[in-house]
């Protein structure tokens, strides 16, 4: 076994850095951090989860957003077996996952509250105004 691989064993263990590590309890996709790692269905890590694409207002999960080292890759909800506290499990392969479309659509975006902040004139004509400054998620 290499060294940094992450191989699947049985149950819910799998080996890291020649460790047995637990990955945790299943969860729902509403309860999935950023940054979790994302692995094939060979156990192998191919990227971190960089963010859940849903429907809130229909409680609809459409898959994930996955930071690789190709950029942001798409995996859609049927490519995924299980969500888990510390791992997502996917069903698919190796040479899959190295062939994954990026993400289309519009793009994230959200406030970026920390621009919000500060004794700047900008910052405070703009909690004045109330002109949020928004942040590409998607970056």
């Amino acid at each position: 076994m290499n060294l940094g691989e992450l191989t699947r064993t049985t149950g819910t263990t799998v080996r890291r850095y020649g460790r047995a590590v637990d990955d945790g309890e299943p969860i729902s996709y509403q309860a999935l951090e950023v940054g979790t790692p994302v692995v094939s269905s060979s156990g192998t890590q191919f990227g971190t989860v960089h963010h859940v694409l849903q429907v809130p207002s229909l409680d609809v999960f459409d898959g994930l957003s996955v930071k690789t080292k190709h950029g942001l890759r798409f995996v859609d909800r049927d490519q995924i077996e299980e969500i888990r506290t510390t791992v997502v499990r996917t069903l698919l392969t190796d040479d899959q996952t190295a062939a994954l479309p990026a993400p289309d659509g519009p793009p994230s975006v959200t406030v970026d509250l920390e621009r919000e902040i500060g004794p700047s004139l900008t910052v405070r004509l703009g909690r004045l105004f109330g002109r949020p400054h928004w942040k590409n998620l998607d970056d």
